[in-house]
């Protein structure tokens, strides 16, 4: 799961070479190629020059809170293209599609889906919602089999799992009983693949990887005649900032609007991650903002030197108000800030999370995520979780400032992995013979600078897409958003993504299209049964409120 999560420690899987098809496989360049020449049997855009859609349909049920739902599954590919593309100028210059003077083609990418649509009810009356996992460069596993697929992969408690074999159940949870479901894997992650000349800019950007997003919707609402089903976009992690400017792209350009945005452990302003704060000198917010994780994970590890309050919300409810209040004020003050002034600060602070008051003093008041995760179960040569602060793994180096991996992904991350690639092949027949990415390492190449709204050309430094969804909502004031986050979220704390929504560029009144949902979990709220059941049930009832049908 580390590959989901922006500053996370990247995979090392490196990206392999696309391989021969099969009857509903991806064909390799090569394959495609000929297949693809112009023509009239193969001038439809869904057809690029590099790849041909496949798909493999198959049935299945699942019982949702005791409920039987029938339902269709799609497992298949659709060609995007970079921006720019032209479907006219594809028909009359496929020949020059097919390379440049050294025999490059243009970029393509063929993106994976799982769709499931509900037997019995009219499609266009149907919710239709499109779901996507971040990193960037991961796959969307992690919202399949655990939160709203059919299936759902058992990873109870907060310890290291034991290995293989996993076990599968049907999902009690999933969200078909409220919306058709579509899970999309990012250009180059899972079954996605992406091919010709300089794909990596094509696709690995900010703005590339939106527009390569946008463009699936469209080709999808196309493909199965939903454009006028009520339309949902849910994205976790990185997911939320892809949301923020696919929604806007798509509602200002293309004149689509959407019903609700769905936004689980949000980040929309990079410059407010906890991750790295030390590069960014000067800018303070960020150490606020995770001051409340800091103190919830300290207070479930029992690790507060004055014992732990008897309910959680209240006690955070303290520490946000010292955050905004006496923290953000000694922050502010820098060097100016008196010594004594800083021991009280630094005392305080302790009392909060759990670390000894002296190390807060040398740290400057400011502790990074992984300074914290390292230090507060240090006495036991623990690190502590980064995706869901409740687990705790042995310390890899002892000596070290930050931690150094984290234990929750170290956990459950091969039960996602085994159930998936199991499931996929034998229950929706498709992938035989090809490799499933779960994440791929797309920082090198990928460009986070990014043209907001207004803007006549993209800004380089941290990525802050509140402008996107801001615009979005004001040019849609029916648009509704959905933010829902953990406690224990190290990697994108919960009160940042409050922060941020109560700081978009919007009328008062479009305040009131927001709503928010907290659970007792980390960045993934599903992996606890007990918050599932709670996320599934908010989502299904904001759906419910917003489809329109029937009003």
């Amino acid at each position: 799961m580390l590959k989901r999560i922006l500053m996370g420690t990247a995979l090392g899987c490196a990206m392999v070479a696309m391989t021969a098809a099969s009857a509903q496989e991806t064909d390799s360049p090569q394959s495609s190629r000929s297949a693809n020449k112009p023509g009239p049997e193969n001038s439809s855009p869904e057809f690029g020059v590099l790849f041909q859609p496949q798909s493999s349909t198959t049935d299945g049920s699942v019982s949702v809170e005791g409920r039987r739902v029938d339902y269709k599954a799609v497992a298949g590919t659709l060609i995007v293209h970079p921006e720019g593309w032209d479907d006219a100028a594809w028909r009359e210059q496929a020949h020059s599609d097919l390379g440049d003077k050294k025999g490059e083609p243009k970029a393509e990418a063929s993106m994976f889906y799982t769709a499931y649509f509900k037997k019995g009810v009219p499609s266009a009356d149907r919710p239709i919602t499109f779901l996507y996992n971040g990193g960037p460069g991961s796959a969307t596993v992690w919202l399949h089999m655990g939160a709203f697929g059919p299936r759902r992969v058992l990873t109870p408690g907060d310890k290291h799992m034991a290995a293989a074999p996993y076990k599968v159940v049907n999902n009690a949870y999933s969200l078909l009983d409220a919306s058709d479901l579509v899970f999309i894997d990012a250009p180059g992650t899972g079954f996605s693949r992406v091919a010709g000349k300089d794909k990596e800019k094509a696709f690995f950007g900010v703005d590339a990887d939106a527009h390569a997003f946008a463009q699936f919707i469209k080709g999808f609402l196309s493909k199965y005649g939903r454009w006028n089903s009520p339309k949902y976009l849910f994205g976790e992690s990185y997911g939320t900032p892809r949301s923020a400017v696919v929604v806007n792209e798509l509602e200002t350009s293309d004149d689509i609007d959407f019903n609700g945005v769905i936004l689980l452990s949000q980040i929309l302003n990079f410059d407010l991650s906890i991750d790295t704060p030390q590069f960014n000198p000067g800018s303070d917010q960020a150490y606020i903002v995770g001051l409340p994780t800091y103190a919830a994970t300290a207070w479930y590890h029992n690790k507060l030197p004055g014992g732990r309050p008897a309910e959680l919300e209240p006690f955070l409810k303290q520490v946000e108000h010292f955050a905004t209040t006496d923290y953000a004020a000694a922050l502010q003050q820098g060097s100016e800030l008196d010594p004594a002034r800083k021991r009280q600060v630094a005392e305080q602070l302790s009392k909060y999370i759990g670390i000894p008051a002296s190390y807060i003093y040398k740290s400057d008041l400011r502790l990074s995520g992984g300074q914290f995760a390292k230090q507060l179960q240090i006495n036991s040569d623990l690190t502590t979780g980064r995706l869901d602060s409740r687990f705790s793994g042995p310390a890899m180096d002892p000596l070290s400032k930050d931690s150094d991996y984290d234990p929750q992904s170290a956990s459950i991350s091969s039960a996602y992995i085994a159930a998936f690639n199991n499931y996929v092949r034998k229950d929706l027949n498709y992938g035989q013979h090809q490799v499933y990415k779960p994440g791929i390492n797309v920082f090198r190449d990928w460009d986070f600078s990014h043209k907001q709204p207004g803007m006549p050309f993209a800004i380089r430094g941290a990525t802050n897409v509140m402008p996107d969804l801001a615009m979005a909502m004001k040019y849609n004031p029916n648009l509704k958003i959905m933010l829902a986050g953990g406690y224990y979220d190290l990697a994108t704390p919960f009160y940042e993504g409050w922060y941020e929504m109560h700081h978009l560029p919007i009328p008062d009144s479009l305040q009131n299209n927001i709503s928010y949902h907290y659970y007792p979990s980390g960045h993934m709220v599903y992996a606890r049964e007990e918050d599932l059941k709670k996320l599934h049930d908010d989502v299904a009832s904001f759906i419910g409120r917003t489809d329109n049908i029937g009003g």
